[in-house]
């Protein structure tokens, strides 16, 4: 899980990140915080380190997973739990 950004190094305007982006993206490898960039005082991207971006990646497939399937439950569109057993059985024997 992402650390949190210390507000006093972890925010920076876009123009400091163009003149330092290697130091810039080694500190955010290093400690795991993200980098919060700045364009005329306002937050304009957040740079994320591989492992970082991924897991926030899964983590919003899974959580729309569920969505789906909490409103296919609520169409009454659910397998009841035997029945999905049963299948799920029948294709690792497969």
């Amino acid at each position: 899980m992402a650390k949190e950004p210390r507000l006093s190094r972890d925010i920076q305007p876009l123009s400091t990140f163009r003149a330092n982006t290697a130091r810039f993206v080694r500190r955010v490898q290093e400690t795991g915080r993200p980098l919060v960039l700045t364009q005329h005082g306002r937050g304009a991207a957040v740079l994320l380190n591989v492992e970082e971006y991924e897991r926030l990646v899964e983590c919003a497939e899974l959580t729309e997973d569920i969505r789906t399937a909490e409103a296919q439950l609520g169409r009454g569109e659910g397998v009841p739990h035997a029945t999905a057993k049963e299948q799920v059985r029948k294709r690792l024997r497969e």
